[in-house]
């Protein structure tokens, strides 16, 4: 059994007026990625196309009471989504417990993105645990194609784990696609014709220069504006579809004449910073404000050294209320724009690796 650390002290708590606690350009503190491990059993070659990394150290990792405790006080700093991620969260043994102890919140969303392969064995038990949504990581619908740019033979049960979050009784399940030129271009309309099925709501996102992405290039992305018009040709004309309960979401939706919806995610050429609520913590308890941010707050430490809740929010909201990032707006205006990270600066800090900040 995962045992935590640290004092739990309700603190006084943050009155309602001063909630959503905003940034230094308005933002609210409102979202919360929760990675719980860095371990991945693919390797995409938009986020892990190496063969050998530095993992963090298993010692390291924040116990299920830590991240709850961790959950609970950015909860009470007004923060009312949370999803779990990874590298690949159903690496994690025991993560429906987890998800209970998060559930006991009175959150609105507590959610998941997997890359699907052991979703099947675990649908039920995360359902029954209290998570309430699934995004499942499909950018190929060809078990071939898979192989060479993930190198898993393993795409039936990708498939096999959506139907088992169905079966389950999940009501919103999402598929993420990363469009990739050359690799999956061909597919963005068999992927939404898939999704449309069965049911799904697909997300197209944009390949992001972000760490991990060594071989990134600026002609490998597929702008918003190909695939609208791709979608557009096979489909006829999608309509915008307004989400003025939700504007915070990172993706912007679309209806199509037949009434299948969508969304595209486009951070590379049309990057959504300026409503960003989300901020994400890795799974040894570094917090991010940013995706792009080259340095993260380590809230382990107080955990571990006894720090009480008070203390442990003070700190975060004092981090929340000076930030000022806008990564992906920054590179957009880049007129020499590469990779972010090259593989040697990646080493000598995994936490720059998408695959430990939790995309």
């Amino acid at each position: 059994m995962e045992s935590g650390a640290g004092s739990r002290d309700p603190g006084i708590p943050i009155p309602d007026s001063r909630l959503p606690i905003p940034d230094a350009f308005q933002r609210p503190l409102g979202s919360l990625r929760l990675s719980v491990t860095d371990r991945c059993n693919m390797r995409c070659g938009y986020c892990m196309p190496e063969e050998h990394y530095v993992w963090l150290p298993r010692e390291s990792l924040l116990s299920f009471e830590e991240l709850d405790r961790l959950a609970g006080i950015f909860h009470r700093l007004g923060v009312r989504k949370v999803r779990l991620t990874g590298g690949e969260p159903l690496l994690r043994h025991g993560l429906p417990r987890l998800i209970g102890m998060l559930a006991r919140r009175d959150l609105v969303d507590l959610a998941l993105t997997t890359n699907g392969i052991l979703l099947g064995d675990h649908a039920a038990a995360l359902r029954d645990a209290g998570l309430r949504r699934i995004t499942v990581s499909l950018d190929t619908l060809r078990p071939d194609r898979m192989r060479a740019f993930a190198r898993t033979d393993r795409h039936g049960e990708v498939l096999r784990g959506i139907a088992a979050a169905r079966s389950a009784g999940f009501r919103s399940i999402k598929l993420n696609s990363v469009i990739v030129r050359g690799f999956n271009d061909d597919e963005v309309a068999d992927l939404l014709a898939f999704a449309g099925a069965g049911d799904l709501e697909l997300r197209y996102i944009e390949y992001m220069d972000v760490g991990g992405a060594t071989r990134w290039r600026r002609e490998d992305v597929v702008t918003r504006a190909e695939l609208l018009d791709t979608i557009r040709r096979r489909f006829g004309a999608p309509e915008p579809v307004p989400d003025p309960g939700n504007p915070h979401a990172p993706a912007e939706r679309f209806r199509l004449p037949d009434g299948t919806r969508f969304g595209i995610i486009a951070s590379v050429t049309a990057p959504f910073c300026g409503s960003c609520d989300r901020s994400r913590v890795t799974a040894d308890g570094t917090w991010f404000t940013c995706l792009y941010a080259e340095r993260g707050v380590d809230l382990r430490e107080p955990l571990r050294m006894g720090a009480d809740d008070e203390t442990i929010a003070t700190l975060i909201e004092a981090t929340w209320t000076a930030r000022s990032d806008r990564g992906a707006e920054d590179r957009l205006r880049m007129l020499e724009r590469g990779v972010l990270y090259q593989v040697e600066g990646l080493r000598q800090d995994p936490h720059r690796e998408m695959h430990t900040r939790g995309g």
